[in-house]
């Protein structure tokens, strides 16, 4: 068990930015990652997040195989110098992340890799930080927000309608986030096990540690609201609203109004 067990020296960090779906449910013929958000494609918002965080090394992008070259063209043109390789993704979140992982050096067990949705172009610095500050101890961090609606279990019911089933309480129900950080060893451990599952159906990293990786704690940081999901058509212009007043806020603390 890595938890609790923290490093004698601080290891190498790596964000590997998951960018390969296409993102159905936005419709278009465009990856929703290249979609235009305040001058820029998302995909550029999260990378420009990453590489200007201090705590994070080097940045590795998983974008869809038809795509890559476009995200080549993007990181050369924006000079982010921290983005080292852009690599074809998976069809699904489980082969990008393994193609992620795959990207990073063999030896490197000791190392870190913050996961991150190409699509939450607004992960805050102090975001990022609090990941990685929480793998001086922990092997497996997620981040998350306690949740405001009630959530419930629902279940089939008569006439292809549902019912609910249950109501959990919601005091220790959280809504997840990323990036998910990971000590590269726990991360590499979790999935060599789940792959031997032919019954594998994943859509989270934490949730193949807490699976697969049973002995390794899950720890949770705090996330933010701001920090969502380009997910629908309507998010894009949520993204731009909360991007508007984060410039704001920036200029008036540099200002000291």
């Amino acid at each position: 068990m890595t938890t609790g067990v923290p490093y004698a020296r601080r290891p190498k960090v790596t964000a590997a930015v998951l960018a390969g779906g296409v993102g159905a449910r936005m419709g278009g013929s465009r990856p929703k990652q290249l979609l235009p958000l305040a001058g820029r494609t998302v995909i550029e918002h999260t990378i420009t997040a990453f590489c200007a965080a201090p705590d994070v090394d080097d940045v590795v992008v998983c974008m869809v195989p038809d795509h890559v070259e476009t995200v080549e063209t993007l990181v050369a043109e924006r000079g982010l110098a921290k983005v080292s390789q852009v690599v074809p993704g998976g069809q699904n979140r489980t082969a990008t992340s393994l193609a992620a992982l795959a990207a990073l050096s063999p030896a490197g067990d000791d190392e870190l890799v913050l996961l991150h949705d190409a699509v939450r172009p607004l992960v805050s610095p102090e975001t990022i930080q609090a990941c990685v500050d929480a793998l001086s101890s922990a092997g497996a961090v997620g981040v998350a927000v306690p949740a405001t609606d009630t959530v419930v279990q629902a279940a089939p019911g008569p006439a292809e309608s549902e019912v609910i089933r249950d109501v959990p309480p919601r005091a220790w129900l959280r809504c997840m986030q990323t990036p998910q950080g990971f000590r590269l060893g726990v991360i590499r451990r979790a999935y060599e096990r789940a792959m031997r599952d032919p019954d594998l159906v994943a859509t989270d990293d934490c949730g193949v540690v807490l699976r697969y990786l049973p002995e390794e704690e899950v720890h949770l940081v705090p996330g933010d609201e701001a920090n969502l999901k380009v997910t629908h058509p309507g998010d894009l212009e949520i993204a731009e609203a909360l991007l508007r007043v984060r410039t704001r806020t920036a200029k008036a603390n540099k200002e000291g109004v």
